[in-house]
């Protein structure tokens, strides 16, 4: 896991929406990200499953009462594809997927796990306060 001490570049494309933090929240979030991308002409997959996992940890694990959860795309030149899923418990940050991986079998956490495998990089950038974003990019020129 990173945590992002970079400024993020410029974007080409930029998408966000907010979601209710429910299960059929976390479903619908890969609706809006499969007609994003496709209007942005970039393949769907391996985008759509780490959004559905993103927005599930997002659910399961980032819940307030009351609060929903953020997720958003963004295309930077020159060719990256960063999914950011920004949920309100920034005091409830995710273990790192490669340490837990080999600790046994967890009884959650291969979500990210996934995410590991599908993204090139992926992290956690804290903040604004009480919110964390946990974020995966595609290198798309591969």
């Amino acid at each position: 896991m990173n945590h992002e001490t970079v400024t993020p570049r410029a974007p080409l494309h930029r998408f966000t929406v907010p979601l209710s933090a429910t299960r059929r929240g976390a479903r619908l979030a890969r609706l809006p990200a499969a007609e994003q991308l496709d209007a942005w002409g970039l393949p769907l997959d391996p985008a759509r499953l780490i959004v559905a996992e993103l927005a599930t940890n997002a659910v399961v694990h980032g819940r307030v009462p009351g609060r929903g959860f953020r997720f958003g795309l963004t295309v930077t030149a020159p060719a990256t594809l960063r999914v950011e899923v920004t949920d309100p418990r920034g005091d409830q940050l995710p273990a790192q997927a490669r340490a837990s991986a080999g600790a046994g079998p967890p009884e959650s956490g291969y979500g990210l796990l996934l995410v590991e495998e599908l993204a090139d990089r992926w992290g956690v950038r804290t903040g604004p306060v009480p919110c964390k974003s946990v974020w995966a990019e595609l290198d798309l020129g591969r």
